[in-house]
């Protein structure tokens, strides 16, 4: 399994608005979904650190997270564009795969 991880901090009352739309339910996801290769999202809200959410986006593989990417280009940048006003801070944190 294959796991890109981001940080991010909602734009000051965005927080609901950010959270349907990066959630598992959200916009983010549904284009995800188009994809066979993709397993799930986890959004996940830090309870020591108020503000600070992180996105875990899976999928099968790396190649399949890649071939989505080039794929569906065109729908995630314009996404992206779209969902910028919900988020004071992004970073990609990493991309992981399961190991045990």
């Amino acid at each position: 399994m294959f796991m890109r991880i981001w940080e991010f901090r909602p734009s000051a009352g965005s927080e609901r608005e950010f959270e349907r739309a990066y959630g598992p339910a959200g916009v983010w996801a549904t284009l995800f979904r188009k994809h066979a290769g993709y397993l799930g999202t986890d959004l996940l809200r830090n309870v020591s650190t108020p503000g600070q959410y992180l996105t875990i986006d899976r999928f099968t593989s790396a190649e399949a997270f890649q071939t989505f990417k080039l794929r569906y280009a065109d729908e995630y940048d314009r996404l992206d564009r779209e969902c910028e006003a919900l988020t004071a801070h992004e970073r990609a944190i990493g991309d992981f795969t399961v190991i045990a």
